[in-house]
């Protein structure tokens, strides 16, 4: 794959839950990162001493940092509600020339 501008993100945010995602803003990324942590079972008994991990199982994240504007006070108002009522909605954040990455988020 080639070198990818790819740091101006678009941010959405399904703001009632009933899978209609509204944008709320614009971001200029400063940082993305995704991590896939696997469960060890590594134990005295595995064979020859080498590291277990429990297929199928695990922890994937992704974590999203940045600066940008809002599209207007409402949604703006709507994304300090999220944060300080502590909820984790769906979000979707379009990666230009990379996709969509959509899950529960927290800000």
């Amino acid at each position: 794959m080639g070198v990818q501008r790819g740091k101006d993100l678009l941010l959405k945010v399904d703001l009632t839950g009933d899978g209609q995602f509204e944008t709320i803003a614009g971001l200029r990324a400063t940082r993305i990162s995704f991590n896939a942590e696997q469960v060890d079972v590594t134990s005295m008994e595995s064979a020859g001493g080498w590291r277990e991990l429990l297929s199928g199982a695990g922890v994937k994240s992704a974590s999203i940092s940045g600066s940008g504007v809002f599209r207007d006070e409402g949604t703006d108002e709507r994304a300090r509600q999220i944060f300080f009522d502590g909820e984790v909605p769906q979000f979707q954040v379009i990666i230009p020339d990379f996709g969509i990455v959509e899950g529960a988020f927290q800000i």
